[in-house]
């Protein structure tokens, strides 16, 4: 028998809003929750309400950004659930990504797909489109046509924004407007290739699960897995993601999503807030539910950011709150320069640093990367560690994809880029002789071990027949990931001491990798989550640090998002930089930059500090003092800075010395002395 809400004691841990979402019955919700409100509790303790009422967890599906995520809050509704029951190991928790290609290996013949198609990561997509762009020749042309990175990020667009090409051309890239008839056929080639090698890129993975979601029979089998959907993040979906939500759930309508369209700042990659403000449009019935409360910043901080985001000309109303008491106003500190910034942040942080705050509870957040190019070497020079944020993903190292690229070729024979990656690891190997090589497998049977009998050159044909006996040793039936990473890693090391600079280092990071590989069960699930949801960086495998380890985080405000700290000092809040003159261009880009400024702001626990450089010298011109002024950033008008302690800093001030024109000090009538002057 089902229990009755009131007999959940657990449910008093929330609040009446998060109360009433957990607790909703069917139909769809819409829950706009504020920064710091409580999300992920509230999700959480959503999967444990229906569980707890008797759902069968394998009927629930859980869509969100990072597998990590998923797992979080799985792993908080089972603590939750264990006061009761506990079966969230058999909940559907992932990614997008991740639960489309779960669902096309069920329903691979639907989807017109082999069973055992392999999945590549966003750089060797890049490769790929490189390969096809020289093989039409654009790459030669008179005028330079754009490169690969370009190329993949438009058909990206195209795809994921439900925007044909031209539309993508003239608005986002209007420089690349002149190839847009080479730009279809290479992108033609690109998914013709594909489709033959049998890989699938991340755009394919949502273009296929919205292919099987349009067809009426495909999409009802889908829709009866699943009595329930509960989407994370929904402000940062697109198009296309909204549009396989519309079509699974058009028999069943129980789906909830959660977000704040405050915080939608993902336009770059087709995220859209529109899924958000028109969600009520496409699912009739729907229920809002605002969560305010806000679990994080103090009220000072609270204040400034409301009046911030409450120049968004549409939203959802919401006036977050706290009940935390006290707490110091946000500071704006003007700088003479940027030289004068960096002391007053280094400064800063460890006067905190000094009253208990240690430098992982601190931030300093940018709006691109290289505006902590100065500060960076500061804080070398000053001895202070820190870690940023927002810079090569682990699996973009060249050394990993060198070892993911052994096991790729064993999953999938077919796969060019793996083997175009292997191959001209050895010496002797070039481009042409590496294309020759994979004809030569794809003539025996595509068995990755013929390559022993390909006749290459001298230097490389030791090589290759070592590479052919590893090919036989990983393929054994039985061999567990984790041994088969263990036995291309020693095959590898030898060359990665030749290949690579720091080699104990990158070292560190396969055996990591076997590390990984120890917890799954077949290469093939190994290989996929490794390349749908991978490690930011070689810190995410490492585990936790040291007590005596610390360190600053310095962020771009994109990376920051989802994070919080006690002191967070946002940088560079200079008109031209925050926003960005680079997306003034239209009234929806403006308001984005609104919303990053909003996100950078409430990521503050108890200390926001907001510093502009007065004068920027112009770095080009080395012998000389050239300089321009800037102005604050627009979103901190009158009404916004009324609720904001103000500081000017001169460039010749002692380091522990600023005045604020708010503290009430006697000040010289200068006016009066100037009329004086005429008397």
């Amino acid at each position: 028998m089902n229990k009755q809400p009131e007999q959940l004691e657990w449910l008093s841990e929330l609040n009446p809003q998060q109360q009433q979402a957990v607790t909703h019955g069917e139909g769809p919700l819409l829950v706009v929750a504020g920064a710091g409100s409580g999300k992920t509790r509230t999700l959480a303790y959503r999967v444990a309400y229906l569980i707890s009422q008797g759902v069968d967890p394998s009927r629930i599906l859980l869509l969100t950004f990072t597998r990590r995520s998923a797992q979080e809050m799985l792993r908080r509704a089972g603590a939750i659930a264990t006061r009761g029951t506990s079966m969230t190991g058999r909940v559907w928790g992932g990614t997008f990504h991740a639960t489309a290609n779960r669902l096309l290996r069920m329903f691979a013949k639907r989807a017109g797909l082999e069973q055992d198609f392999t999945v590549m990561d966003q750089a060797d997509a890049r490769d790929l489109v490189n390969v096809i762009r020289h093989d039409l020749d654009l790459a030669s042309r008179d005028k330079r046509f754009p490169k690969k990175g370009t190329c993949l990020d438009i058909y990206s667009r195209c795809v994921n924004g439900g925007e044909d090409l031209a539309y993508v051309l003239e608005h986002h890239f209007p420089w690349c407007e002149q190839w847009a008839e080479e730009l279809k056929t290479l992108f033609k080639r690109y998914v013709e290739r594909k489709q033959k090698k049998n890989i699938l890129d991340y755009d394919d993975l949502l273009l296929y699960w919205a292919g099987l979601v349009e067809d009426k029979e495909t999409a009802a089998l889908i829709d009866d897995m699943f009595d329930y959907v509960l989407v994370d993040e929904y402000q940062d979906t697109n198009i296309l993601q909204s549009s396989i939500l519309q079509g699974m759930r058009r028999k069943n309508n129980n789906i909830m999503v959660v977000g704040d369209d405050a915080q939608s700042i993902y336009s770059f990659r087709a995220a859209t807030v529109r899924n958000m403000l028109d969600f009520p449009k496409q699912f009739e019935g729907t229920t809002i539910i605002t969560l305010e409360q806000n679990y994080r910043s103090v009220p000072p901080i609270l204040t400034t950011t409301n009046r911030l985001i409450g120049q968004a000309t549409e939203r959802y109303t919401k006036d977050l709150w706290s009940s935390r008491k006290g707490g110091q106003r946000p500071k704006l500190v003007m700088c003479t320069d940027e030289s004068r910034q960096d002391k007053f942040v280094i400064e800063t942080i460890l006067e905190h640093y000094e009253q208990g705050i240690p430098l992982q509870k601190q931030a300093v957040l940018f709006r691109a990367s290289h505006l902590s190019d100065s500060l960076e070497v500061e804080l070398t020079r000053r001895n202070i560690p820190y870690h940023k944020y927002g810079g090569l993903r682990f699996l973009e190292a060249a050394h990993v994809k060198d070892m993911i690229g052994f096991l790729r070729i064993a999953e999938n024979p077919l796969d060019e880029i793996a083997w175009f990656r292997v191959l001209q690891i050895f010496d002797g190997v070039g481009p042409s002789t590496a294309e020759r090589a994979i004809t030569h497998v794809l003539q025996h049977q595509q068995d990755p071990r013929s390559i022993e009998s390909f006749k290459a050159p001298a230097a490389a044909q030791e090589p290759l027949q070592q590479l052919a006996k590893l090919m036989t040793d990983i393929l054994q039936p039985r061999t567990s990931p984790a041994a088969q990473v263990d036995r291309v890693r020693k095959f590898y090391d030898p060359m990665l001491e030749k290949l690579y600079d720091n080699p104990v280092i990158r070292k560190r990071d396969l055996e990591n990798l076997e590390q990984i590989a120890s917890g799954y069960k077949s290469r093939q699930r190994f290989l996929t989550d490794l390349t749908l949801d991978p490690p930011t960086s070689t810190s995410d495998l490492a585990g936790p640090p040291m007590k005596d380890e610390d360190w600053l985080v310095l962020s771009t405000i994109h990376s920051a998002k989802g994070c919080e700290w006690d002191v967070v000092t946002v940088i560079h809040a200079a008109d031209g930089c925050l926003p960005s003159d680079m997306s003034t261009g239209t009234a929806e880009e403006i308001e984005e930059e609104l919303r990053l400024t909003y996100v950078a702001m409430t990521r503050a626990r108890d200390f926001l500090y907001i510093t502009w450089p007065h004068r920027y010298y112009h770095r080009w011109y080395k012998h000389t003092d050239k300089h321009s002024y800037a102005q604050p950033c627009r979103f901190l008008t009158s009404e916004v800075c009324e609720t904001i302690d103000h500081v000017c800093l001169d460039a010749d001030q002692d380091d522990d010395q600023y005045y604020s024109d708010t503290a009430g000090a006697m000040r010289p009538d200068i006016g009066e002395r100037l009329r004086k002057m005429w008397d």
